[in-house]
């Protein structure tokens, strides 16, 4: 089958963690032997940020590390009637612009033979609920929520007429254990600053316990403001700014823990929704401690797959036991890469999808995921 994907970018994951998901996505439905392509906006602000903050090489390193993936760029002019007339699923970002939003649909209710998925990763629906409420779904398929407590908010919103919980995960031919990297460090955090939505929680769960515990840390992330570099300085932390997630893999390897800190709007909000660091930490076989959030979903093991803090105390007190105990530092390493594997890798999200579409798919896809079946 062809599938494309409208995306914010495929290109760039500057500030833009939804890129590394799809990327996994497309790149398992391609080793499957269907064909998966994207389409992105000239003005894609993650994409122009990387290049004012990176150079046309981080663009020239995209192609290079993901040689497969096929992505589009267009302007104003483009015909997206005809670039999609032809493809059997056209699954579209919460990022795109409403009036696209509105001309896709537009496109599937006047005769297209496409099945058309909206696809919601962010906590827009909750933060900024009249963007979302404003887009015209009318004419789609179905939603893909990333969490079921999303799902909810758009079934109860009356957004769509069927909804799907499709949550994100781990591309774990790229996230994976790497044993063979020396561990120069203690502690990193790749994570970026997150406009005040998480502001108070880096300082306390992060900044203030590798100061007091005189750990060497490392911080990868952007959009860090002068007086967070300075609080970084100050506690000793390196801040290495942007890191392409290809690269993340090996600056896990490099070090013995990880933290995960939430967004307040998920914690507050969105229960039940992990960010992809996650997922991807875990893939890679790194211990991970997390300041609290609500597992509502059962997606992991929390105490085995990972640890939980609920203050800067315990997080203290954590990373020192995890730091000198190399049988705990192993269990949750085992336990984390488990749990991955059985549940949450693309593979699996992708098998989801065609669930999905055997559910709410037209006529041309469910025959032809008759005939896959059939073959299989």
């Amino acid at each position: 089958m062809k599938f494309i994907f409208y995306t914010h970018s495929l290109i760039s994951d500057w500030n833009h963690g939804n890129a590394h998901f799809l990327r996994g996505v497309m790149r398992d439905l391609i080793r499957r032997g269907h064909r998966a392509f994207a389409l992105e906006p000239e003005n894609a602000w993650s994409r122009t940020s990387l290049v004012e903050d990176q150079g046309p090489m981080a663009i020239e390193k995209f192609h290079e590390n993901f040689p497969e993936l096929q992505t589009y760029v267009y302007g104003s002019n483009f015909e997206h009637e005809e670039a999609i007339a032809n493809a059997d699923v056209v699954i579209v970002h919460e990022w795109t612009e409403p009036a696209l939003v509105e001309r896709i649909g537009r496109a599937r209710r006047d005769g297209g033979k496409f099945t058309l998925l909206f696809h919601d990763t962010h906590h827009r629906a909750v933060s900024a609920e009249g963007d979302i409420a404003g887009l015209k779904l009318s004419d789609y398929d179905g939603v893909l929520a990333f969490g079921e407590t999303l799902r909810e908010r758009y079934l109860k919103a009356g957004w769509g007429k069927s909804v799907f919980t499709w949550h994100e995960a781990a591309d774990d031919t790229l996230f994976r254990p790497l044993p063979q990297i020396e561990k120069v460090g203690d502690l990193i955090w790749i994570g970026n600053w997150g406009d005040n939505e998480r502001s108070a929680e880096i300082m306390e769960y992060l900044v203030q316990p590798s100061r007091r515990l005189g750990l060497k840390t490392t911080v990868r992330g952007v959009r860090y403001p002068g007086h967070a570099l300075q609080a970084l300085e100050e506690a000793g932390i390196a801040y290495g700014g942007w890191i392409a997630n290809a690269e993340a893999p090996r600056a896990f390897a490099q070090n013995k823990v990880t933290v995960h800190i939430p967004r307040r709007p998920y914690v507050e909000n969105l229960p039940g929704i992990p960010t992809i660091r996650v997922f991807e930490a875990l893939a890679c076989g790194i211990p991970l401690i997390s300041a609290f959030w609500n597992d509502a979903e059962n997606l992991f093991r929390p105490g085995s797959d990972y640890l939980i803090a609920r203050d800067g105390e315990e997080m203290m007190q954590l990373l020192r036991d995890v730091l000198s105990d190399s049988g705990l530092s192993a269990s949750l390493v085992s336990s984390g890469l488990e749990t991955i594997r059985a549940r949450h890798t693309c593979r699996h999200r992708v098998d989801e999808l065609f669930s999905i579409l055997a559910a709410c798919g037209t006529q041309r896809v469910t025959q032809k995921l008759a005939v896959r079946e059939a073959a299989e």
